[in-house]
C-alpha cells in the first residue's frame, strides 16, 4: 500500500514543483490583473468538466464495473466511446459559442471581456477530449496497481505551459494567453503519448483492439454491465463534483469583485492543492482498487484495516500541513508569487483567501478516505446526497460572507461545505466505526505533534518576516 502511495505522492510533489514553477512564471508575466482572470477562466472551464465527467466519477464506478464484468474488452471500448462521443460533442459546441460558454462562467465580465476571453475558451476545451482519453487509459493501469504514468504525467502539462512561457516572454499580454492555451493542449497531447506507451507495455493493447474489433457484433453481451455502470456513474458524478461545482461558483462570485480576484483564488487554491493532492488524492487512488476487491470478495475487515492505516498515514500529515501553511501563508505566497507583476497588495490578497482554504484542508482530505467505501460498496446514491448538502451549505454561506468578507469569504464558504460533506460521509461509514478507528493512543500523539509543530512555528515566523 505505502509503496504505491509514495509513487503517487512523488509523481504529483514533481507535477507540482513544476506547476509552481508554471505558477510563478504566470505570476510574474501577467500578475493578478484582467489577462490572468480571463486565462484562468478558458483554463478553469475544461478543467471543471474533466473533473466532473472524467477524473473522480468515472475512476470510482468504472474499476468496480471493469473487475465484475465477464467481457472487459468489449465492456471498455463501449463505455470509452460512448463518454469520448458526448465530450466531443460539448468541445464542438463550445468552439461554435465560446462567448456562451465564458459568460456561463463568469457573468460579472461586461461584453468586451468576454468577447476577448471566448477565443483563448475555445482553444482550451480541447484539452478535455485529450484528458478524457488519458483519463481511461490511466484507470486500467490503476486497476494493475501501475500508478507510476498517471502521477509523472501531468509534468508534462506543465512542462508545455513552462515552455509557452518562455517562447512569449517578449510577447503582449494578449499573446502570452494564446501561447499558455496552446500549451493546454500540447500538453494533453504528451500526456495521452505516455498513457498509450504504458498501456502497450503492459499487454492491454491486445484486449483494447479486440473490444473495439467485436463491439458491434458482442454489445448485446455487456448491456447489463452497460445499464448497471450508467445508473451508478450519474449520482458518482454528482457526488465527486460538489468541490468543482464550488469551484465554478467561486469563479462566478468572484467575477463580480474587484479585478484579480479570480487569481487570488486560482493561487490560493493552488497553494492548498499540493498538500492534498500529494497526501490525499494520492492515498484514495493507491488504495481504491484494492479497497474494492476486498469489498467485491466480502473481506470487510481487511478493508478497514487499510482504511485504518491510511487514516492516520493521513491526519498527521494534512494536520501539520494544515498548522504549517496557516500560520505561514503570507510568507508561502510571498516567496512563490511576489516578483514582476504581481505585487505585496497582491500577496495579501491571496494570503487572506489561503487561510481561509488551509482551514478545510484536514475534512477535504479525509473524506476523500472514507468516500472510498462508499463507492467501493457501490453507495453512489448515498454519496450524491451528501454532495447535495455540502453544495447548498457552499452557497449559503458563500452568499452570507462575499459582502462583508469579500474573496476571501468565499473560500471560507468552500471550506465550510468541506466540513458538512466530512461529517455525512462519516455518518455513512458509520460512526461506531469511524470512532473505533479514532480512539487510540496515536490521537493523543497527534495532539502532542500539532502543538509542539505550532510552538515551533511561531517564532520561525516572526524570524523571516524580519528578511521580508
Amino acid at each position: 500500500m505505502f509503496k504505491a502511495i509514495f509513487t503517487n505522492s512523488f509523481g504529483i510533489l514533481f507535477s507540482r514543483i513544476l506547476g509552481f514553477i508554471r505558477d510563478l512564471l504566470t505570476a510574474s508575466a501577467l500578475g493578478a490583473n484582467i489577462y490572468s482572470d480571463i486565462f484562468f477562466i478558458a483554463f478553469k472551464l475544461p478543467n471543471l468538466f474533466r473533473r466532473i465527467f472524467a477524473e473522480g466519477a468515472f475512476t470510482q464506478v468504472f474499476i468496480p464495473a471493469f473487475a465484475r464484468s465477464l467481457h472487459k474488452g468489449v465492456f471498455s471500448a463501449n463505455i470509452f466511446l460512448i463518454f469520448l462521443s458526448i465530450i466531443f460533442l460539448i468541445t464542438l459546441l463550445v468552439n461554435i459559442i465560446p462567448s456562451l460558454a465564458t459568460q456561463a462562467i463568469a457573468v460579472g465580465f461586461d461584453e468586451k471581456t468576454i468577447e476577448l476571453a471566448a477565443p483563448y475558451v475555445a482553444i482550451n476545451f480541447w484539452y478535455l477530449p485529450l484528458i478524457f482519453a488519458v483519463t481511461f487509459l490511466s484507470t486500467l493501469l490503476q486497476y494493475k496497481h501501475h500508478f507510476t504514468t498517471s502521477a509523472f504525467s501531468t509534468a508534462l502539462l506543465n512542462i508545455s505551459l513552462i515552455l509557452a512561457l518562455y517562447f512569449s516572454e517578449d510577447k503582449s499580454q494578449t499573446e502570452i494567453v494564446y501561447y499558455l492555451s496552446f500549451g493546454v493542449v500540447i500538453g494533453g497531447i504528451l500526456q495521452l503519448a505516455v498513457h498509450i506507451f504504458a498501456i502497450h507495455k503492459l499487454g492491454f493493447t491486445k484486449l483494447l483492439c479486440g473490444g473495439f474489433k467485436y463491439l458491434r457484433v458482442k454489445s448485446y453481451i455487456i448491456k447489463k454491465d452497460t445499464r448497471k455502470f450508467r445508473q451508478q456513474f450519474f449520482p458518482a458524478m454528482w457526488g465527486n463534483s460538489t468541490a468543482q461545482v464550488s469551484a465554478f461558483l467561486d469563479t462566478f462570485l468572484a467575477s463580480f469583485l474587484v479585478t484579480g480576484s479570480i487569481s487570488y483564488l486560482y493561487y490560493a487554491n493552488r497553494i492548498f492543492q499540493l498538500p492534498l493532492a500529494l497526501f490525499a488524492i494520492a492515498t484514495s487512488i493507491a488504495l481504491f482498487p484494492r479497497v474494492a476487491r476486498y469489498i467485491k470478495n466480502k473481506e470487510e475487515h481487511k478493508a478497514k484495516l487499510f482504511l485504518e492505516q491510511a487514516f492516520w498515514f493521513l491526519t498527521f500529515l494534512l494536520t501539520a500541513s494544515t498548522i504549517t501553511g496557516f500560520i505561514l501563508a503570507h510568507e508561502i505566497t510571498w516567496l512563490l508569487f511576489e516578483r514582476g507583476a504581481f505585487l505585496s497588495g497582491d500577496t495579501l490578497n491571496t494570503t487572506a483567501v489561503l487561510q481561509m482554504y488551509m482551514i478545510g484542508l484536514l475534512p477535504f482530505g479525509l473524506q476523500k478516505l472514507f468516500l472510498l467505501w462508499l463507492y467501493s460498496k457501490e453507495m453512489q446514491m448515498r454519496a450524491a446526497k451528501i454532495a447535495t448538502f455540502s453544495l447548498a451549505a457552499y452557497i449559503l454561506f458563500a452568499l452570507s460572507l462575499i459582502s462583508p468578507m469579500g474573496v476571501s469569504g468565499l473560500a471560507l464558504a468552500s471550506t465550510v461545505s468541506g466540513f458538512v460533506s466530512f461529517t455525512l460521509t462519516i455518518q455513512a461509514f458509520g460512526t461506531k466505526n469511524f470512532f473505533a478507528i479514532l480512539l487510540n493512543k496515536k490521537a493523543i500523539y497527534l495532539v502532542g505533534c500539532a502543538i509542539l509543530l505550532t510552538i515551533m512555528l511561531l517564532p520561525f515566523k516572526d524570524f523571516i518576516a524580519v528578511y521580508i
